[in-house]
């Protein structure tokens, strides 16, 4: 049984390494395409057209898109960003707006948005102006004067802001003195192009979504209704996931700008997400639904040799190995000649001093020979006699082992008053040499000791096994749980003192706050009075704190828990062997090699799909796997409080509010007019699948039968400008546009209401 669960899991996981190459997506990014040249042909048709003719701005929070109304769409696109820095080696201050921003890598520091981040909001009328500035010059309208003598139409968001709008207002009159402004909503606009008359519109932008009911081309504005979720926050969330999946620290450099090409690169709308989300990790097929982005990465350069060349650096090699041998040979027979002269010369004095008979004599033959006493020569004769016997027998190639001389402790017998200086000295080192010699004789008997305890352990545990089979069973698994349950302590202490918030660190930098402190706090033993006495250390306990400082500071750089570590998993991988061979309800499958394997975790399919992940390869740990946030993302405008933790609701219990609540109540309004026409329109409705889950989610919350369509915009990203476009030299946008003397005279705040815009408040 435990075989073949082993065989089904390597043949699985080889299944999975043969899996073909994953297909890479390159990072994209926010960048410098080509510099635009200022276009003067447009403004000089404009000219010729009078007064019908105006200059089309769509002031989004994600780009500025302008042109001239008598043409099909817009000659400008910039994102509403300026750049200013000033060059110290050139002394030259240096502006940039739009795209510009990216040309430059000291510019893309220096970045600064118009809009409020996440909003539609203009914060910063600095950087407004500056990209006004650039939009009129590139098309054409850089006049001597400065100003700019064509009306002006720009788009809005639903309810904005009195103050914003009076401060867009005097800057377009008295700082570019236009003829005339008006102003409209950015989805209204892009109903009225694609010819729509009454419905639902679902406007889903960079900053926000609103809903606005339209009746016979008329805005119910006081039942339109804004979600605060756009593609803006879906690109913050999509980062914040990413941050998140890889916490230990990706080397790639994020940033929203590719968040936001991502999201709308790889996202879309789930028609069921929870059904969906609850098999997206599945082995089967997950190479199809994920998405691997590749970061930029520097791949290790190896240098390759040919065979031929790794033959001469071994030939090299082998040809200086026996250079080497060949003088450590001559090193070593001139050291044996010089040691065997040596023991010659000491024979030599031993020989004559035996044939002295005065102390004198001997003493004078010592001095010459520069020895201390006769015992030294003894030993330095004994010394080197034994040197040359190894030396010649390694030469000969032989491992016969040393005789080793019993140890001479003959003169630890003897009293102190019996022997001279030298004989005091000489019992001093035997004391020493019995020492090292007993403690060498316990720890060899106790290394013995040991072995024959583990083996009589062996012996009663296969006693244990063979009388008694199920209580040894129950024995080893619950060995095995307290293992495991060590392990998991293990890891537990590691990732708590990883995070400084957790208890377990919050300890160790109290006890190390106390350690450093003048004035330590008392510990659960009595100080004496005074305070002056430092008795620490007086209790073995108090050493303790050291311990619990020190354990997890610095995990993995021990290599005594290195080897706690490694025999913990040892001794679980031995228990675990003896359970596959006796226990039958054990499988491979309960085993931790196999929890622990990659093919059957859940968090390597999340953070890395389904191939084996290798950490030493520079391309692999900079990819981006993105699976579930495919649709987690764009399932956010849906359920804002369920997924992200918004506390608004999504857009189908605003639609049904709208539809099921509001509309209702209001006399002479026939609801199944408005169902005819679910309108979407904004760059956050561009989701594979948007159109279906709304057609899909609205169903269950009307009566059975009721008709209901559902349609997307024709672009939904230019349709407003479009719209705009098209509304500008009609009759409506003559009685709606407010001139220079109407602004001279009723101040910035005046504003003429029309089917397509605001109402005034």
């Amino acid at each position: 049984m435990a075989p073949s669960a082993v065989d089904d899991t390597v043949s699985r996981r080889e299944a999975l390494k043969s899996l073909p190459d994953p297909v890479l997506y390159p990072v994209k990014e926010a960048k410098f395409d080509k510099f635009i040249e200022p276009q003067s042909d447009g403004y000089e048709r404009a000219k010729s057209q009078g007064g019908n003719a105006a200059v089309v701005i769509d002031n989004g929070s994600w780009a500025v898109r302008a042109g001239w109304s008598f043409e099909n769409a817009p000659r400008l696109a910039v994102p509403p960003i300026m750049a200013k820095y000033r060059d110290r080696k050139l002394g030259k201050t240096f502006s940039f707006a739009g795209h510009d921003c990216y040309a430059d890598t000291s510019a893309r520091g220096h970045i600064r948005h118009a809009f409020e981040a996440g909003t539609c909001i203009v914060s910063n009328w600095d950087v407004m102006e500056h990209v006004l500035d650039y939009v009129f010059l590139k098309l054409g309208m850089n006049g001597v004067d400065g100003a700019i003598d064509v009306p002006v139409v720009m788009t809005e968001a639903v309810a904005n802001l009195p103050y914003s709008r009076k401060s867009m207002t005097e800057i377009i009159f008295e700082c570019y003195g236009a003829p005339s402004l008006t102003y409209g909503i950015d989805s209204l606009f892009a109903y009225r192009h694609n010819q729509g008359k009454t419905g639902i519109v679902v406007s889903s932008s960079h900053s926000a979504t609103h809903l606005i009911p339209v009746y016979n081309q008329k805005p119910l504005l006081a039942q339109a209704t804004r979600l605060n979720w756009g593609g803006w926050h879906a690109a913050e969330y999509l980062l914040k996931l990413i941050k998140l999946k890889y916490y230990y620290g990706f080397p790639g450099k994020l940033n929203s700008s590719q968040a936001e090409n991502m999201v709308r690169d790889f996202c879309y709308v789930s028609k069921d997400y929870d059904s969906e989300l609850a098999h997206y990790l599945d082995w089967t097929g997950l190479e199809d639904r994920e998405r691997i982005v590749q970061y930029p990465y520097t791949e290790e350069v190896i240098i390759q040799k040919s065979e031929e060349e790794l033959a001469r650096i071994a030939e090299r090699k082998k040809e200086s190995g026996r250079r080497l041998q060949e003088q450590a040979a001559k090193m070593r027979l001139e050291r044996l000649m010089k040691k065997e002269q040596e023991l010659e010369y000491y024979k030599d004095v031993q020989r004559r001093i035996s044939e002295q008979t005065t102390k004198k004599e001997i003493k004078r033959i010592l001095d010459d020979a520069e020895v201390k006493d006769e015992a030294a020569l003894d030993r330095m004769v004994k010394e080197l006699e034994k040197s040359i016997k190894k030396a010649r027998t390694k030469d000969l190639g032989g491992e016969q082992e040393e005789e080793q001389e019993a140890p001479d402790f003959s003169l630890l017998d003897v009293p102190d008053d019996q022997l001279d200086e030298a004989g005091l000295k000489q019992k001093r080192q035997q004391r020493l040499m019995k020492s090292n010699h007993d403690a060498r004789a316990r720890a060899k008997a106790e290394k013995e000791a040991e072995k024959a305890r583990i083996a009589e352990e062996a012996r009663l545990d296969e006693e244990r096994r063979t009388n008694d089979l199920e209580g040894w069973l129950e024995e080893k698994r619950q060995l095995r749980l307290a293992k495991l349950a060590q392990i998991k302590e293990r890891d537990r202490l590691k990732a708590d003192l990883g995070n400084r918030k957790s208890l377990a660190n919050q300890i160790r930098m109290k006890n190390l706050a106390n350690l450093a402190s003048d004035t330590p706090a008392a510990t659960g033993r009595k100080r004496r009075r005074g305070g002056d006495d430092d008795d620490f250390g007086a209790d073995d306990a108090d050493w303790g704190v050291y311990r619990s400082v020190a354990i997890g500071a610095n995990k993995g750089d021990s290599d005594d828990e290195e080897e706690a570590e490694e025999d913990l998993e040892a001794s679980v991988r031995a228990l675990e062997q003896d359970l596959l061979e006796y226990d039958k309800e054990f499988t491979y499958e309960h085993t931790l090699e196999a929890q622990n394997d990659w093919t059957k975790s859940l968090l390597h399919a999340f953070r890395y799909g389904p191939r084996p992940f290798d950490a030493a390869a520079p391309a692999e740990t900079h990819r981006l796997h993105l699976n579930v946030e495919r649709i987690r993302v764009p399932e956010v405008i849906f359920q804002p409080s369920a997924i992200a933790g918004v506390d608004q609701a999504g857009i189908i219990e605003i639609a049904g509010d709208i539809l099921n609540q509001r509309l209702v109540g209001i006399p002479g309004l026939d609801r199944d007019s408005f169902l005819k026409d679910i309108f979407l329109t904004g760059g956050n409705t561009m989701f594979q699948g948007f159109d279906e889950r709304m057609r899909a989610s609205l169903v269950p919350l009307l009566p059975a039968g009721t008709p209901l369509t559902v349609r997307r915009a024709k672009d939904p990203i230019l349709d407003a400008w479009k719209g705009a476009a098209g509304w500008a030299g009609s009759d409506d946008w003559q009685r709606a546009k407010v001139t220079r003397e109407e602004y001279q005279e009723k101040g910035a705040e005046y504003l003429k209401e029309h089917d397509l815009g605001n109402a005034f408040s």
